[in-house]
């Protein structure tokens, strides 16, 4: 905990100059000052920093026993998506999907359903936390993901996983969903693509083929549809710079740990 007092006390002494710019200043012309704006975003990295350091890197997410499971798991975020390419896929049941890894690999991977049920699985009861204030518990199975970056010799120098997906946000034609993760939750061992809910194929409303489901953080980091994992030593150059579709333009924070 001392490494991480220089980090607090700056913190601190931002938070005191931004109640100084209260008194001299209305609340609407600080909400774009891009000095407030970095000390909010100190106060995320702060968050994150000590939520890392209360819980050990392999904590586990709380799970549960099959008679604790939702009658019913809705769907977060897009239901079937407005996507031509996509569709094309559903209609020929997915045969023609592949989940591409590549960016800081040394071995490029483009791997089939067929493929990821051949590697070793995971079936875990975990609850779902959506910021629309919902929950549900679900069974969720498919391959920890940890085990498809090892096959990809991941470079030592990435630090981050990218998760690109085939739903278009805002309508046709727009930027499709993205998402990513550091290598605690990469590699953690409740971190899966999952291919199968409630023990049945994955539905569309579901994100059909493949979803990732990181057990430890809000639903929207939880990506569906996915179609590439990027290795990444930084997200400073994807899209907005921020790591997600919602953090990017939405204000949602990057790390979303529960």
């Amino acid at each position: 905990m001392k490494s991480h007092e220089p980090g607090r006390r700056a913190f601190l002494n931002r938070s005191l100059q931004a109640l100084s710019l209260l008194g001299m200043v209305g609340c609407d012309r600080l909400s774009r000052d891009a000095s407030f704006q970095e000390i909010l975003s100190s106060g995320e990295t702060l968050s994150r920093v000590a939520h890392k350091a209360l819980l050990p890197r392999k904590a586990l997410a709380q799970e549960f026993s099959e008679r604790d499971m939702s009658p019913y798991f809705r769907s977060n975020g897009t239901s079937n998506p407005d996507n031509p390419d996509y569709q094309a896929l559903v209609a020929n049941g997915f045969q023609d999907w592949r989940l591409k890894v590549d960016g800081m690999v040394e071995n490029r991977l483009e791997l089939s359903i067929a493929q990821l049920r051949t590697m070793p699985r995971r079936t875990q009861i975990t609850r779902h936390d959506c910021v629309e204030g919902w929950s549900a518990i679900a069974k969720w199975t498919g391959v920890p993901l940890a085990h498809v970056l090892d096959a990809a010799h991941v470079h030592p120098d990435a630090r981050f996983a990218v998760f690109h997906c085939a739903d278009p946000m805002d309508g046709p034609g727009s930027a499709h969903y993205y998402e990513s993760i550091d290598f605690d939750d990469a590699f953690h061992p409740q971190t899966i693509l999952a291919y199968e809910l409630n023990g049945r194929e994955l539905p569309i409303a579901n994100g059909a083929p493949l979803r990732l489901r990181v057990e430890r953080q809000l639903g929207y980091k939880h990506a569906k549809y996915l179609a590439r994992i990027e290795l990444v030593g930084s997200l400073r150059d994807i899209r907005g710079g921020k790591g997600g579709y919602w953090e990017d333009g939405h204000g949602y924070q990057w790390y979303a740990g529960i």
